[in-house]
């Protein structure tokens, strides 16, 4: 029963398509009512608004009761990305609401968390490292620490990177850890097809704490990230609010080219 200090509930909306699933959430503050996964051709600009409308229906969420909007703002496919971040930056001023980004990474070691084996149920750590294909040997890709809090907690960076220096970066931070010290589990997650044989080079390490996990991003976790920011107060202004590239997109740097 609510009583006379008590908040009153608060819808959000959270979006993702800065890989080939498109993922979305509506909130009522922390709890999920609905979800929607799209995998497909990554033609996101097509799908988005509709699955939005639907989204907020099936939800029994009306457009004018939505409290807050959060975005997925990378790293990971460049027209992608630009796509949820102007739509949601064009629904907040709609609606005149907050708008808040979040980590598309960060989602997705989540999503891969509750796809694959997960070492916390027994009380241990786990290391979590999304991959998000970005060609050329390259990942865009950052490292999470997956304990007994609700959300992955964040150890390094988003970045794009080549996969053969980080999986040696991440060989170095374990070998500076006691072995006693090591996560019950290491988990590679995400866009893993060709990367699986940089991740297996940890093998000789880990044994069988290292996994290899393909997986679609998830809107739950892209809400629970979302919802997170918003109920605390976070938002960003709307103008300033741009996807994360991590590096010039190839046409960008041809036209930069003396």
């Amino acid at each position: 029963m609510n009583n006379e200090n008590s908040q009153p509930l608060r819808r959000f909306l959270a979006l993702d398509t800065s890989t080939a699933c498109l993922a979305l959430a509506v909130m009522e503050d922390d709890r999920v009512l609905h979800t929607i996964e799209a995998s497909g051709e990554r033609n996101h600009s097509v799908h988005l608004l509709p699955l939005v409308q639907k989204g907020l229906r099936e939800a029994g969420v009306e457009a004018s009761q939505v409290d807050g909007v959060a975005v997925g703002v990378g790293p990971g496919s460049y027209t992608g990305t630009r796509i949820a971040v102007t739509a949601a930056k064009t629904l907040a001023w709609a609606w005149n609401v907050p708008v808040a980004g979040i980590s598309s990474l960060h989602a997705l070691a989540w999503s891969g968390l509750m796809a694959g084996p997960d070492s916390r149920a027994s009380g241990g750590t786990s290391w979590v490292i999304p991959l998000v294909d970005a060609r050329r040997g390259q990942a865009y890709t950052a490292l999470f620490a997956a304990g007994q809090a609700v959300i992955p907690q964040r150890k390094k960076d988003d970045a794009i990177r080549l996969m053969q220096r980080w999986v040696e970066e991440l060989e170095q931070l374990l070998l500076s850890m006691p072995e006693e010290e090591w996560p019950a589990a290491v988990h590679f997650v995400g866009e893993i097809g060709n990367h699986q044989e940089s991740a297996q080079r940890l093998h000789p390490m880990l044994g069988d704490r290292l996994h290899l996990t393909s997986c679609d991003m998830k809107g739950e976790p892209v809400g629970q990230l979302g919802a997170d920011r918003l109920l605390r107060g976070e938002r960003d202004e709307l103008h300033a609010l741009v996807p994360n590239y991590t590096q010039l997109a190839e046409a960008e740097k041809l036209l930069r080219k003396p």
